[in-house]
């Protein structure tokens, strides 16, 4: 991998373009809409909320909702696809959740809960909206789903026809495409699942093994990988070196890079689009429909 440029402009509006993608989209794992709309189905409700408000979402309807994207995939599949979680976990889940539904009415019951919160927090027309919709169309017109099993499910999942659930659904297709290619990034690296959420961890800033617990990988499994990135020399009692910071950082870049297409494709136009989202990111995460993350714009102040 080419080693990071921080100045190269394309670097900083790839990481960008995520960042302002992410509360208004993933605001759908936290929705209580949707929460409540798969409790209906016979997942458990939200198990609890965050320090901060947020609403934490039931396990097995995240990874059947999300996964629905594959159609009726098996487990297995669903594991594969999101890469970075404990196969384990995401089996059992996803067998559980195709005995209390399908993937049609998961599916369904997914977009009408995030557009319920949107609409809930934002309004039914937020401002500037339709220009929003048309820049995400352009920037997403030109992706190539080969290789990317989530960003393809997502495109044979329609436009919803309504400005609220247009933006959602073409935001989760380009907030899929670049969790594909990070995925695509990593492994080519030659990292495994385990080995790039310790990674992350410090890149990020957080405390190790707090974030990849949410990955349900056991002591035993972190103790291993742990071990074998402090032979690498990535990590040292736990934490990040400055070589494992430099190995992690290209692999972001590499995950950068993968986002070109989109971004030649707004061309000037993708400052309207962070012009147009990020307030409406604040409203969202102000609102407590996303938690502060180091994968979207900073909350104000």
């Amino acid at each position: 991998m080419a080693p990071p440029t921080p100045d190269d402009p394309s670097h900083t509006k790839a990481r960008r373009l995520a960042r302002i993608i992410e509360p208004v989209v993933g605001q759908v794992f936290f929705s209580p809409e949707c929460h409540a709309r798969y409790a209906h189905l016979g997942f458990d409700p939200s198990p609890g909320t965050m320090d901060n408000g947020v609403a934490l979402p039931d396990g097995p309807a995240y990874f059947t909702s999300r996964g629905s994207a594959l159609g009726q995939a098996p487990g297995e599949v669903v594991a594969a696809a999101f890469g970075v979680f404990n196969p384990e976990i995401v089996v059992s889940s996803v067998t559980l959740g195709w005995t209390r539904t399908n993937a049609d009415t998961i599916a369904h019951e997914r977009l009408a809960g995030a557009v319920e919160q949107l609409e809930r927090i934002l309004g039914p027309a937020p401002a500037g909206i339709e220009r929003a919709v048309a820049l995400l169309t352009k920037a997403t017109a030109p992706l190539d789903p080969g290789g990317r099993a989530l960003f393809a499910g997502t495109l044979a999942q329609p436009l919803p026809g309504t400005p609220l659930g247009d933006l959602f659904r073409l935001g989760d297709r380009l907030r899929e495409y670049r969790g594909d290619s990070h995925t695509a990034a990593w492994v080519s690296a030659g990292l495994d699942a385990v080995e790039i959420g310790l990674l992350t961890e410090g890149y990020w800033g957080l405390p190790a093994r707090s974030y990849i617990r949410t990955r349900a990988w056991s002591p035993r499994q972190l103790d291993a990988a742990q071990a074998r990135l402090e032979a690498r020399g990535y990590l040292r009692d736990g934490a990040l070196t400055a070589s494992g910071r430099t190995f992690r950082e290209q692999i972001e870049h590499a995950t950068d890079a993968q986002m070109a297409p989109a971004l030649v494709a707004l061309g000037d136009d993708f400052s309207d689009l962070d012009a147009i989202l990020t307030p409406l990111d604040h409203q969202v995460m102000e609102a407590n429909g996303y938690p502060a993350s180091p994968l979207a714009i900073t909350p104000r102040a």
